[in-house]
């Protein structure tokens, strides 16, 4: 326990310190002016996606036609809006850096399953996702490079697993999309 001398003691420090960070905090903000508006937030897309560039991709044995959301505004939209999706048919989403990634479903009236593939082309986890659900998915590992979206409970009845390759007609996921 600290005795009420030292409380007592430090107590001016502790107020200046606080005083000068405030001071600190906000004498960084850059003033709204009109060459410097305040940051906007995009708005979120408010229709379906057109049906974007696909490739066939293999999960292990088996084959898939995948739709490739390849900028940010595709990744964005995702299946947003969309009512139906083939059986054999996916959204493979490169993302721009390895990391823990996290998807939703808001505007998705689809039931879907994500799959988490690290930066090998292997799948770490699956994931299946509601329609509607705003909370997001996190994949378990920060070594997420790659997600593809499925109709819900693919996956299963390909008896694809976590620990399976995920490959191009081009070659590996890293050499089609990073390695130009």
């Amino acid at each position: 326990m600290v005795s009420e001398s030292l409380k007592t003691q430090h107590q001016p420090f502790g107020l200046l310190a606080i005083a000068a960070f405030a001071l600190l905090v906000n004498g960084c903000e850059k003033p709204s002016t009109p060459s410097n508006p305040p940051t906007q937030v995009p708005s979120l897309p408010t229709a379906a996606q057109p049906k974007l560039t696909s490739m066939k991709l293999w999960l292990g044995p088996e084959e898939m036609n995948a739709e490739l959301a390849l900028t940010f505004a595709q990744q964005e939209a995702g299946m947003m809006f969309r009512t139906n999706m083939e059986e054999n048919a996916g959204m493979l989403f490169p993302l721009a850096s390895t990391q823990r990634a996290a998807f939703w479903m808001k505007n998705c009236p689809l039931p879907l399953s994500v799959a988490y593939i690290n930066p090998e082309g292997v799948i770490e986890e699956i994931r299946d996702m509601q329609p509607q659900d705003t909370n997001n998915i996190i994949s378990a590992s920060a070594n997420i490079r790659f997600a593809l979206e499925t109709p819900q409970g693919w996956f299963t009845r390909h008896q694809i697993k976590p620990g399976t390759v995920v490959r191009t007609e081009h070659g590996s996921l890293m050499e089609t999309f990073f390695r130009r």
